[in-house]
């Protein structure tokens, strides 16, 4: 067993161009003032990383830290979600992830993949010289327009898929062996990897390739209906990464898990601040410690209903009463001593 890291904090959601939110120091202030151990720092913004110069320079890595570090956090891993979804767009989706690339790379796919698959690479070492050992990130899509299809896929199709996806990542994923470092795919909607059967066709597409490994969100899984917990039991091997966010799932006779085309707040699947959902976070944080995950738990925010600063505030304190400090004595030893075979076949009467 394992004593759960954290509480941590994804700093993605909480990016804004008001103070506290439009810095790397403010921000980091502001998490070690709610009483955050940890921040999972996203990529793209260069108020927060410069990606390129980090893969260049140990010493603006050092520096980085330094900052980092003064206010009494850790980095627990850096995040490159945006970068991992440009390496596989379908078509369909070519113009609405278009948002994501820089104006250079619009209506250019073929260009925009190479760069998310520099960005990755660069992500690798990235990640190596800021002292962390696992990355966030998504796999993109090829297949989710065929996800519940009419007509059915043909067949072959899924397979080629997964292929193709696994010849993208595999460079990524040598890259980031060579730095040591282990990528945790989220589990998610309009993700190739979406839930247990998806991350088990990929990685046998990759050859089982050592890196590829989990960040675990409960919270998309109560939207699928999937057994989150279960999924711990299955896949507690590979998860590297562990994100505390909430959901609900309250399907009426008009909407069920895919949605309507509702808005969020009008879904039957809605995503929750950490306590306010459905997800039964006591018995998720006792797996995980129990399968010893060495993890850091960190909170992603996301909620219809709550303001992130109030989720933000709340986060801290939900994560520390749900941490579990691994016990390292059995309960039961007090009858525990030296034994022979002849005192065994003794106390069985032999």
């Amino acid at each position: 067993m394992k004593t759960i890291k954290g509480p941590a904090i994804f700093l993605a959601q909480f990016m804004d161009d008001h103070a506290p939110f439009n810095s790397l120091d403010g921000l980091c202030k502001w998490a070690s003032d709610l009483g955050y151990k940890g921040i999972q720092m996203p990529t793209l913004d260069p108020r927060l990383i410069d990606l390129t110069k980090a893969a260049e320079s140990q010493t603006y890595c050092d520096e980085l830290l330094g900052k980092i570090n003064s206010y009494g956090l850790e980095l627990t891993e850096l995040s490159t979600h945006i970068q991992g979804q440009l390496v596989a767009v379908h078509p369909a989706h070519d113009i609405m992830f278009d948002v994501f690339a820089p104006d250079h790379l619009k209506g250019k796919p073929k260009e925009r993949t190479a760069w998310a698959i520099q960005e990755m690479k660069n992500a690798a070492i990235a990640s190596r010289r800021l002292k962390t050992n696992a990355h966030a990130t998504f796999s993109g899509s090829l297949l989710w327009p065929a996800v519940h299809p009419w007509p059915q896929q043909p067949k072959g199709l899924v397979d080629l898929g997964f292929k193709e996806l696994a010849n993208r990542w595999l460079p990524i994923l040598n890259a980031f062996d060579e730095q040591g470092v282990d990528v945790c795919y989220e589990v998610h909607p309009v993700e190739d990897i979406h839930d247990g059967d998806t991350f088990e066709r990929f990685l046998a597409a990759t050859g089982n390739h050592k890196r590829c490994n989990i960040l675990y969100d409960p919270s998309h899984f109560v939207l699928q209906q999937l057994d989150y917990l279960q999924y711990i039991d299955h896949y507690h091997e590979f998860i590297k990464m562990f994100h505390v966010k909430d959901s609900e799932f309250n399907p009426t006779g008009k909407k069920g898990t895919f949605g309507g085309y509702n808005d969020w707040k009008d879904r039957a699947g809605r995503y929750r601040s950490p306590g306010d959902g459905q997800v039964d976070f006591k018995t998720v944080f006792s797996k995980l410690t129990e399968y010893g995950c060495d993890v850091w738990a960190v909170l992603e925010w996301e909620c219809v209903i709550k303001s992130p600063e109030q989720g933000a505030r709340e986060g801290a304190p939900f994560i520390t009463r749900h941490i579990i400090e691994a016990t390292e004595k059995a309960f039961d030893n007090f009858a525990g001593g030296e034994t022979n075979e002849s005192q065994l076949k003794q106390i069985l009467g032999l």
